[in-house]
């Protein structure tokens, strides 16, 4: 059996990037996914008759990664930015716009109009404390709850940081490794001085929470389907429908038992989430930290209405809930068609997408068969908008299991500890949220580093028949390429 180049496990989108970026330099690769479709959490569900992202439906533009992913497939022709209204958020004392400027619910400017608004005039007074405390106070702090807390107070925690944190990680800010999350806000309070000046160091002047993203004219969706053009495109192939089961070293490199059958591969990139990840590991010798598998589940209802209530965007792009909030369970509602005027025009005048998503952390999730009813109460709540099932015009259930990373104190250490055991076995390599971190811009950077790496290990491209000329082993290592340091996989900004 002659071995594949390099196998690539898992379609979601860091498989595809790494896959794309090995086959357009010229390298043979096979990407294997489990389910029917490529994608991952980039997926697309009808609703209502409308083609929408039942997933990611927007990246982060802190950093130009994704942007720049987007134009070398040729398709930035269609990023598109959102309303600039930006979102709401709902705490224990009421509901009010997020602070224009803020990093994950911090405050920039404690003693502004907006954070004063959300705080009150004593909860704000407390986060401007933080710019008399000496910069290392609170330095030792693991979480990002604990080191917020310290320096601008709980309140802070419970009505901004929080919200967020859950909306994006599903996890409590007093869970969440600082370092792991934010790695660049402990060494820019050290150099500033204060939480409030770290956080303005790193955002720069920004846009309005729930405006610093960017999307795609279509839907996000649309980038997958121009990878897996571009894969294909390139002499790549992409196989759906396949379970890999188990990996074997061997030989000139890895048999793979799946479910069709055997492969091999003379490199293996493992592209899957922590859970898949760990089983396939477990064979190797590796010791896989509870870390991995850590993970939050999600459920999103999306919900297609027809009421005019909504055309005023009665809370902006959407709404973050505080867990200490009351009468709503949902932890986040997106606004679709306020945020996205592609989606406003393709869905007409008076109807309007909302996305719920519930889910925090090891909280129960709510049973499948209450949900709908659930969404339609909490999206009342939320907006001030009565609607009813007599407003309904269609829904959609997506549970994505194991779909966010849990990053805990610990976590940024025990994934170097992984990466470094893998790094170990010739031909194995590893990719994507597990290791990356949550962040569409954090998974693209590391799966181009991933493939970086691989290319050298491979050598050039043979383009005349398709095949990688790997180094002669036998050749004396002082007439080979000198091979150079790993890349640090990047993280999120």
């Amino acid at each position: 059996m002659t071995p594949a180049a390099t196998v690539v496990v898992g379609g979601g989108i860091a498989g595809l990037v790494t896959a794309w970026q090995l086959a357009t330099g010229g390298h043979g690769v096979e990407v294997l996914e489990a389910g029917p479709v490529v994608g991952g959490c980039i997926a697309r569900h009808t609703v209502g008759g409308l083609g929408l992202d039942s997933g990611a439906e927007s990246f982060a533009t802190a950093t130009p990664v994704v942007a720049d992913l987007i134009a070398a497939l040729g398709i930035d022709d269609r990023i598109v930015s959102p309303n600039p209204l930006g979102a709401w958020v709902r705490h224990a004392g009421g509901t009010a716009p997020l602070p224009l400027a803020a990093l994950i619910g911090i405050p920039a400017r404690p003693l502004a109009a907006d954070v004063r608004r959300v705080l009150g005039s004593v909860g704000a007074a407390r986060a401007a404390l933080d710019l008399l405390l000496p910069g290392r106070f609170g330095a030792t702090e693991p979480t990002l709850g604990g080191l917020v807390g310290l320096r601008m107070g709980r309140r802070v925690v419970d009505r901004l940081v929080e919200p967020v944190a859950g909306g994006v990680y599903s996890t409590d800010p007093d869970e969440l490794e600082v370092d792991s999350v934010q790695p660049r806000l402990r060494g820019a309070v050290h150099d500033t001085g204060s939480l409030a000046h770290a956080v303005r160091a790193l955002r720069g002047s920004g846009a309005r929470p729930g405006s610093a993203v960017a999307g795609l004219s279509g839907g996000l969706f649309e980038l997958i389907v121009a990878l897996r053009s571009a894969v294909e495109a390139a002499g790549g192939t992409i196989t759906t429908g396949v379970r890999v089961e188990g990996l074997t070293p061997g030989g000139d490199g890895w048999l793979l038992r799946t479910s069709l059958g055997p492969r091999t591969a003379r490199d293996v990139v493992l592209a899957v989430p922590g859970v898949a990840a760990a089983a396939l590991l477990s064979g190797q010798g590796v010791t896989v930290p509870p870390a991995v598998t850590a993970t939050s589940n999600v459920q999103l209802v999306t919900l297609v209405v027809d009421h005019h209530g909504l055309d005023s965007h009665p809370r902006g792009t959407g709404l973050l809930v505080s867990r200490h909030a009351s009468g709503v369970t949902a932890k986040a509602l997106t606004h679709a068609t306020a945020k996205w005027a592609w989606l406003a025009e393709q869905a007409g005048p008076g109807r309007h997408v909302l996305r719920l998503s519930y889910g925090r952390g090891d909280q129960p999730l709510p049973e499948a068969e209450e949900l709908l009813d659930l969404a339609l109460i909490d999206s009342t709540v939320m907006t001030g908008v009565a609607l009813t099932r007599a407003t309904l015009v269609d829904s959609d259930l997506t549970t994505w299991t194991s779909a966010l990373p849990r990053p805990a104190p610990g976590h940024r250490a025990a994934m170097d500890r992984l990466r470094e055991q893998v790094g170990s076995l010739p031909g194995l390599h590893l990719t994507g949220s597990m290791t990356a971190g949550t962040g569409l811009a954090a998974v693209v950077a590391e799966a181009r580093a991933c493939a970086r790496q691989l290319t050298e290990r491979l050598g050039p491209a043979d383009h005349t028949t398709g095949t990688d000329r790997r180094p002669d082993p036998s050749v004396s290592a002082s007439t080979s390429a000198t091979p150079q340091p790993p890349e640090t996989p990047p993280t999120a900004a």
